[in-house]
């Protein structure tokens, strides 16, 4: 079981607690909603429950619920520039489909 980070978002991440000044890692988990079941949600990790799982990659501790972890074991995620929009994006290799604007998919 892993998550893994790009470069980019591994960078991004780093600077981002650097400038805030406090967290230890990212926090990387899922709810349920979206016309296709699932979608993403990250935040900046400022504690590690006794239940999370933590990995570590390029630096950046990555935090995760157990719960969460069985939908996207496997994930790389990334950080993408495209002119003004910059986002986190995944590549989820659990993932069955998508709906049509991206932002849930279903296992």
């Amino acid at each position: 079981m892993a998550i893994s980070l790009t470069e980019s978002a591994a960078e991004r991440v780093s600077s981002y607690l650097k400038a805030r000044g406090e967290g230890v890692g990212l926090r990387l988990g899922v709810t349920k909603t979206g016309c296709s079941g699932y979608s993403y949600v990250i935040n900046y990790a400022d504690a590690v429950a006794g239940e999370d799982i933590v990995f570590e990659d390029k630096g950046v501790k990555i935090v995760v619920d157990p719960d969460a972890l069985v939908l996207i074991d496997g994930t790389e995620v990334d950080f993408v520039k495209n002119g003004l929009n910059e986002a986190f994006s995944f590549r989820n290799p659990n993932v069955t489909g998508e709906c049509g604007c991206g932002e849930s998919f279903n296992i």
